[in-house]
């Protein structure tokens, strides 16, 4: 399997990114262990998380799936082998939020500590701070760079604007720009990114590390109807996408699949990866056989008739 490079830096990444927001939620810390040994033996590198996850879970504080993978770091003595990418700037609660030069160099000490590392390979702003200038955020994150703790930075929820006007005061001063963007993107929610981001993307040779990969597993086909979302702990977040462009995708995706004789997870994973200016594609499994899926619709290949078909039944 061959690793990508991530955008201008010297980073080498797998076309499969494990989305660690189940950590701590869905998968408790011996079953973590497991799908992490499983995707990193299986020759794959790269794993996602934020300081906030999964503090959405009752009684949990923000910080689990960092401690979780931390633990296993530790475990298996695998810090070498893999590139460890989070996020900062989303609400922890009692004031913890924000790119504020103060704080990132607080929370970067705070994730370190749970990861148990001396270095974050991507540091990402998780959210905009819209009451912090990109000038006080480009030069905090590049004192993180010259200590060594970060090794390169990236965005995820920041308007196109805001990661250009980022960008450019980091060239005028001689500063690290973010080097990747990690933007909501798959075959349902495509409008945002390719009319807000995709510009960008080509002018600063972003990486592209795109979430929700498979709509919250509304596109491995296991929701067809209200009647499917007491499937799992996420079902309720999928009810928007039963219309009928979400209908018409699953209908696509089904031909193809059948054509392939795949599942159509691996058919979501492979249309993202068939896009030129698509990295790594962030996913999640809970079950080594849904890692499996994923793992194979990374290689899998697409004729140009079916990347079309499915664009056509896609398209917004």
């Amino acid at each position: 399997m061959e690793k990508r490079k991530l955008g201008i830096s010297d980073l080498l990444v797998s076309p499969l990114t494990f989305g660690g927001n189940v950590f701590g939620w869905t998968l408790d810390e011996p079953r973590s262990f497991k799908i992490l040994d499983a995707f990193v033996d299986a020759g794959f590198n790269f794993i996602d998380t934020a300081d906030t996850y999964s503090k959405w879970v009752p009684g949990n504080q923000g910080g689990e799936s960092e401690t979780i993978i931390g633990n296993w770091l530790r475990k298996s003595g695998k810090r070498k082998e893999v590139v460890i990418a989070t996020k900062l700037g989303g609400d922890l609660g009692g004031g913890k939020k924000g790119l504020s030069a103060k704080y990132i160099k607080e929370e970067v000490e705070a994730s370190l500590k749970r990861l148990q590392t001396d270095y974050i390979d991507l540091y990402q702003s998780h959210y905009d701070d819209a009451d912090t200038p990109v000038s006080e955020t480009m030069t905090a994150f590049n004192g993180l760079i010259k200590e060594g703790k970060v090794r390169y930075i990236g965005a995820s929820n920041l308007a196109a604007e805001r990661i250009k006007e980022s960008n450019g005061f980091a060239r005028k001063n001689n500063l690290q720009p973010y080097v990747s963007l990690q933007p909501l993107y798959n075959l349902y929610s495509r409008q945002k990114f390719e009319e807000e981001y995709l510009k960008l993307v080509r002018d600063e040779h972003l990486a592209v590390l795109p979430y929700y990969s498979l709509a919250s597993g509304f596109l491995t086909g296991k929701y067809r109807s209200e009647s499917d979302l007491d499937k799992s702990p996420r079902g309720e977040g999928i009810k928007k996408y039963l219309d009928e462009r979400g209908l018409k995708i699953l209908t696509a995706m089904d031909k193809v699949a059948a054509e392939q004789q795949v599942e159509l997870s691996q058919i979501a994973i492979a249309w993202l990866l068939h896009k030129p200016f698509i990295t790594s594609a962030i996913a999640s499994a809970t079950k080594e056989k849904q890692l499996n899926e994923l793992i194979k619709g990374s290689s899998l290949q697409l004729s140009g008739e079916q990347m079309a078909a499915l664009d056509k039944a896609s398209a917004y």
